[in-house]
């Protein structure tokens, strides 16, 4: 699954040839590890899906020096500088950025920040578009390759894991059915593990046993991606929900449970208490989420859950799944 690949060809055309560059990207969930210790014979291997929200929207033009304005402008200067040395683009640039993935999250902004960075500047400079190449000079991507697959093809994928010296190839990209809904859960107050945090927790964990890595494969080589093909909504959640259940038996101890923030945590018991089976956080959290049949479902329980006395701190949105790369456009 090479598609975000275009090396050798400009990503359109007459791209080079103009004034600005524009990229929109949408977050994405991650459902999960298969070997989440990172220690077997092939570490890691991440399953998630594009969302068409929250999105990073930015625009960058030719400057006299290098800036950024906007939210995540530090950061996002930052992967400016990198993809720009990398290239021996030699040009200062004014990188605008509209809206921007709430960072910490569980939801990926960092990687797809930095992707839309690298690649506006490879349309504005007429380059070939290598998403592998920008997430390395960004230093993202290194145990999980969903990021880099959701801001190439959109949809659900899966990836099977770094290599000794490689990013995680993807094996599989489906089309999430456009009927069905994702409600997310975001905590204001509580952030998810990122940075020396993160890499000092993985440190920390226990040897993930084979056996269980094996099932977790099959749960989802044979029953979560056949049940998206068939649009099996019960049985895609089901499978969802039990990787979801091993994440967090796993993490417990380092995120004080199943969930980083008890508010969520809380959240999902009560929509496990109605029935739902797709349910769970996103990375490391704090962002949950649950998965729904249909617009009107969703709403129905949107509503329901922002009526929600013990919910008051917490904010529901309903949201799609992306089935499409991130848009790029030249101007």
């Amino acid at each position: 699954m090479e598609a975000y690949r275009t090396e050798g060809a400009r990503p359109n055309a007459g791209f080079g040839a103009c004034e600005a560059a524009s990229v929109t990207t949408g977050a994405r969930l991650h459902f999960g590890f298969l070997d989440p210790s990172g220690r077997g014979p092939r570490p890691f291997g991440s399953f998630g899906l594009a969302l068409d929200w929250p999105r990073t929207t930015l625009t960058l033009r030719r400057a006299k020096r290098l800036q950024a304005a906007g939210p995540e402008r530090e950061r996002a200067l930052a992967y400016l500088q990198r993809c720009a040395a990398a290239t021996g683009c030699e040009h200062g640039y004014a990188l605008s950025i509209e809206e921007a993935i709430p960072p910490h999250s569980g939801l990926g902004s960092g990687t797809q920040l930095a992707l839309a960075v690298g690649a506006g500047l490879a349309a504005l400079e007429g380059q070939p578009l290598d998403l592998n190449a920008i997430a390395a000079r960004a230093d993202r991507g290194k145990r999980s390759g969903i990021g880099i697959g959701t801001f190439g093809l959109g949809g659900v994928v899966l990836d099977g894991g770094p290599g000794p010296d490689s990013l995680p190839p993807m094996l599989c990209r489906l089309p999430f059915p456009p009927q069905w809904r994702v409600l997310l859960i975001f905590d204001p107050a509580a952030s998810g593990l990122h940075g020396v945090s993160e890499t000092a927790a993985f440190a920390a964990l226990p040897d993930f046993p084979q056996s269980q890595t094996a099932e977790l494969c099959r749960r989802v080589l044979m029953g979560a991606l056949p049940a998206l093909v068939e649009h099996d909504f019960p049985t895609f959640s089901t499978e969802v929900g039990a990787l979801q259940a091993a994440m967090g038996a796993y993490y417990s101890k380092l995120q004080g449970g199943a969930y980083v923030s008890p508010r969520v945590a809380s959240a999902l018991r009560w929509l496990a208490s109605r029935g739902l089976a797709g349910i769970g956080q996103s990375s490391w959290g704090p962002t949950g989420f649950a998965f729904l049949a249909s617009e009107d479902a969703g709403r129905a329980l949107l509503d329901e859950a922002r009526a929600h006395a013990d919910f008051a701190t917490l904010d529901f949105r309903l949201v799609q799944g992306r089935n499409a790369g991130a848009s790029i456009e030249t101007h």
